[in-house]
């Protein structure tokens, strides 16, 4: 189910986080990093998973290593959610 259409990326991001790592008081830094918030590499699976899910998106694994910080992560994933817009917009003007 996505949400996306009522949460702001960060807001999505910033909840997502929060229930996974179990800590409601995340902040999100935007020179930070996943481990910087709680997050190990068990926890960052759940979050792409969770992210994935909620914004209707793939995010790809190559792509994330070249991703150095919180502010790159969340353009990464305007990027994705604007993408699978215009895919979607672009099949639907096809029918």
């Amino acid at each position: 189910m996505a949400i996306e259409g009522t949460l702001p990326v960060e807001e999505t991001l910033q909840k997502i986080i929060c229930k996974v790592t179990r800590n409601n008081n995340v902040v999100l830094n935007p020179a930070g990093t996943f481990k910087e918030l709680g997050a190990d590499s068990m926890d960052v699976v759940q979050i792409m998973v969770a992210l994935e899910e909620a914004l209707g998106i793939e995010i790809v694994d190559n792509e994330l290593k070249s991703i150095p910080d919180m502010a790159s992560f969340i353009e990464y994933l305007k990027g994705k959610v604007a993408e699978r817009k215009r895919q979607s917009h672009a099949f639907y003007r096809s029918k």
